[in-house]
């Protein structure tokens, strides 16, 4: 899938984020940022901007990042990506390649801009990949390391029952995406670390 195919939804997050105040924390990456209901309710208290669109790779993240980020001048960065990469089936070294690509596109633009990822979570409807995904979860973790101001949050963990198993409570019927419960920890996690990421 080339990244042509995600014109048409970049185009209407354009749209949707003309006239944002710079210095906010923007979220970006895939559709599980893009379909956060209310995301600047859940954070009402912060200026953050939702930057998500729908089906996108870490690709498409680095290719994008020039028209929908620069333009907002974020103060912060919240980055969710890697899902789709995985379930495109995308190896293990192709994956880390894209990570490192986006990275250095983002410190091109704003060399030191604080960044936390979030971790990809393990869906019902990927539970085959369970293992890559534990895998690309660590290489973000490990290369984040390296970055200064950069932070790697385990939001894949809260979505699990005890069990280790996905809670199919905090997903919508397509195994997928996440459901209100879903996105309801998510906001309690990123809340209890407001600070780091949020600022």
């Amino acid at each position: 899938m080339g990244v042509e195919y995600f014109e048409a939804d970049v185009r209407g997050c354009i749209g949707d984020l003309h006239g944002a105040a710079p210095g906010s924390t923007v979220f970006y990456g895939s559709s599980t940022i893009r379909l956060w209901p209310e995301l600047g309710k859940c954070f009402s208290d912060r200026a953050v901007l939702n930057a998500g669109f729908g089906g996108s790779t870490l690709v498409a993240c680095a290719w994008y990042f020039d028209r929908i980020v620069v333009p907002l001048a974020p103060g912060r960065l919240v980055v969710y990506a890697g899902d789709n990469d995985l379930g495109d089936g995308c190896d293990l070294e192709a994956f880390a390649q894209r990570f490192n690509d986006l990275l250095s596109t983002i410190d091109y633009f704003f060399a030191g801009l604080p960044l936390t990822v979030l971790s990809i979570k393990v869906s019902p409807a990927r539970l085959p990949l369970k293992r890559r995904i534990l895998f690309a979860n660590d290489l973000l973790a490990g290369r984040l390391l390296r970055r200064p101001a950069s932070g790697f949050l385990d939001a894949a963990g809260v979505l699990l029952r005890p069990d280790g198993m996905p809670d199919p409570a905090c997903y919508q019927a397509d195994g997928l995406h996440l459901s209100h419960e879903g996105y309801r920890r998510w906001t309690d996690l990123i809340r209890r670390q407001a600070t780091t990421v949020l600022g």
